[in-house]
């Protein structure tokens, strides 16, 4: 087991996940604190990395594309104090974080653990209830529908509608996006056959976000009702209402004599291990496998050809 207590949080591993705890230093993002703790297997995980610097060093967690419903909803755009998957590393602990870095590592080469995108969520999301009052509205989840209320620095547009109740049904897509660069954040839900065609500041669907305290806390809201949506590689099933919106044609099958003939058992040991040298190189190339390593496995694969 691999362990590194610090202020900014508690990152524990036992070899087969592993358990991010938030700190309770003033320093510590309101997400984080609101999410609390968070079991992360490790066939989620792409990588790990550690950075030194002068004041304080960063472990950092790369999730594989598609695992984790949190960041498909934020975009990847959640900033250092509230990225769960960041954590501040003091300067007297950077042998403790590399010695981390390499238990973690070394269980993604020997369990073989792809790098590349899933098709199915491998972190639950945020729990429901939910409810966050920011920017021009509040938004409310329980698992089954959305509902949005205005506060009286919502547009008219919005408040002369009243409370809109999204059931979860409806929503095809969801997106939080953090203010900045001058312009201003936002909750949005894309409901089926009503496409976004106006800024969030007037789209009844959407909460407009001013960059102020509790806007992270709607990236909450979103994860979860992002969780509870089919996944975006998964396809809809025959009879589901989402089926209806599919536009696209079905693929053709293949003719008879455009099929592959099946192959060897062998050849298919043989691909398998082709595939798994270029993985390890693509490690290798992005960090997460230092030359020892890298070398390790290389041999090991090259005696199974």
């Amino acid at each position: 087991m691999a362990e590194i207590i610090q202020k900014d949080g508690t990152w524990v591993f036992d070899g087969d996940a592993l358990r991010l705890t938030p700190g309770r230093d003033k320093n510590v993002g309101l997400l984080r604190r609101e999410l609390g703790e968070l079991l992360v297997p490790l066939g989620a995980l792409a990588g790990i990395s550690f950075e030194q610097g002068k004041k304080s060093g960063r472990l950092r967690l790369r999730l594989r594309d598609g695992a984790d419903p949190l960041l498909l909803a934020t975009g990847g755009r959640l900033t250092e104090p509230h990225d769960p998957y960041q954590l501040a590393v003091e300067p007297d602990r950077y042998g403790v974080a590399e010695y981390f870095v390499d238990e973690v590592r070394n269980a993604l080469l020997l369990d073989q653990v792809p790098s590349g995108p899933v098709d199915a969520y491998l972190l639950p999301g945020p729990s429901v209830p939910r409810s966050v009052s920011a920017g021009d509205g509040v938004a409310s989840f329980d698992g089954e529908a959305v509902r949005l209320e205005w506060r009286w620095q919502a547009e008219e547009a919005k408040s002369a509608a009243g409370p809109r109740t999204l059931p979860l049904t409806d929503i095809v897509a969801v997106q939080w996006r953090p203010s900045g660069g001058g312009a201003n954040g936002h909750l949005r839900f894309t409901v089926r056959a009503a496409p976004n065609k106006v800024p969030p500041k007037f789209d009844p669907n959407a909460v407009e976000l001013w960059g102020f305290k509790k806007d992270p806390l709607m990236a909450l809201v979103a994860a979860a009702v992002q969780a509870r949506l089919p996944h975006p590689t998964a396809r809809p099933a025959p009879g589901d209402s989402r089926a209806a919106d599919e536009t696209a044609a079905p693929s053709p099958a293949p003719s008879p004599a455009a099929a592959p003939a099946a192959a060897p058992a062998a050849e298919d040991d043989h691909d398998a291990l082709l595939r798994r040298l270029r993985e390890l190189g693509e490690l290798h190339r992005s960090g997460v496998l230092t030359d020892e390593e890298f070398t390790l496995a290389k041999q090991a694969v090259l005696k199974r050809m």
